[in-house]
């Protein structure tokens, strides 16, 4: 009896260290997280989607937003590439007329000025180097950089709604 009485131990033992060999451990499970931002591996802004709505329909660019005054001084500056879908985002909050230049900015760029109703106001030329600053046809609530031409290829124009 005593023989079986210990190999019972034994066997309720190594029963014991399964069970808990296979039950989640508090301090192994880690913590639902939110999602961090995605953000651009060179500038390290915040990505976020761009809806512009045509009457041919909408499209979607995926845009750094330069929400600082500081990183909505440098913008683009200094880049040498952005692909078609991708773009910068400017939001102002009190709308302002705006002006916006060209100064160590290297890529041609259409600047899309939004308007206090979210549609676009008007699109201007972004030369590279430019210092020469392009005006926002009434006070903005932001400015959408995109590839020069991209809006014209996309048949983006005034009157177009901008949503981020």
């Amino acid at each position: 009896m005593i023989g079986s009485h210990k190999m019972l131990g034994a066997l309720a033992t190594m029963a014991a260290a399964a069970l808990a060999a296979c039950s989640p451990q508090a301090e192994q499970v880690p913590e639902p997280t939110s999602a961090a931002p995605s953000v651009h591996p060179e500038s390290g802004l915040e990505i976020i989607p761009v809806t512009v709505t045509t009457d041919a329909g909408t499209h979607v660019f995926m845009a750094e937003v330069a929400a600082s005054p500081r990183e909505q001084a440098r913008g683009l500056m200094f880049r040498t590439e952005m692909g078609p879908d991708e773009g910068m985002i400017f939001p102002y909050d009190p709308p302002e007329s705006l002006g916006f230049w060209m100064r160590n900015t290297v890529l041609p760029l259409d600047i899309i000025f939004i308007g206090t109703d979210n549609r676009i106001l008007n699109i201007a030329e972004g030369v590279p180097y430019n210092e020469t600053s392009v005006y926002s046809d009434g006070l903005a609530i932001g400015v959408l950089e995109l590839n020069r031409g991209r809006a014209e290829e996309l048949g983006i124009g005034p009157g177009d709604l901008v949503e981020w």
